[in-house]
């Protein structure tokens, strides 16, 4: 058993300061998902690695004591955790941009400029996957974990309990579902 996984089982416990030992042990390995998330679908975000991964430990540690996790589960986790700061930050520019609070007035010159097409994209990306996963959940957590986690099919197969031949399979099943959903 490695250090992160014993520091897992004792993040589990629920003692106090156990889960920022799990987060001080796993640091590293957070920073490269966070640079995989930033690359693979966080473009155009103002987000760097370190401030994904303290905003990430900053809403992990409001969610109470975790669960009994192994590794694979507590990275899965972690990706969803960093997806949806992404998709936030996102958002929150994106009604920046657009006046957020103001009360908006028609002019004859364009003040604001749209958003950039990496953040559009990131926007986009994630309401298709909410649409996948309503169908088909297992489909939407390999793109997560593949697309935004950076996880390998290997990896993948590990924590969800499949082989690595479904998970290229529903890889190709999800792409091409994705595609037809952003198509449109």
């Amino acid at each position: 058993m490695d250090e992160i996984e014993t520091l897992l089982q004792a993040a589990g416990t629920g003692q106090p300061g156990e889960r920022d030992a799990l987060f001080a042990g796993a640091y590293d390995e957070l920073c490269k998902l966070a640079r995989a998330r930033l690359r693979g679908g966080g473009r155009g975000t103002c987000l760097d690695t370190v401030d994904l991964v303290h905003e990430s430990y900053f809403r992990m540690s409001r969610c109470g004591p975790l669960s009994r996790v192994d590794r694979a589960a507590f990275f899965a986790y972690a990706s969803r955790v960093m997806r949806s700061v992404i998709v936030d930050t996102v958002r929150k520019r994106q009604a920046d941009r657009r006046g957020g609070g103001w009360i908006r007035q028609t002019l004859d010159t364009p003040l604001l400029e749209g958003l950039p097409a990496e953040a559009d994209e990131v926007l986009e990306v994630d309401g298709a996957l909410e649409s996948l996963a309503a169908v088909e959940p297992r489909l939407a957590q390999i793109v997560e974990m593949r697309y935004f986690g950076g996880h390998s099919e290997d990896e993948i197969a590990d924590a969800l309990g499949i082989s690595t031949r479904t998970v290229r399979r529903d890889w190709e099943k999800a792409r091409l579902m994705l595609g037809a959903m952003l198509a449109t």
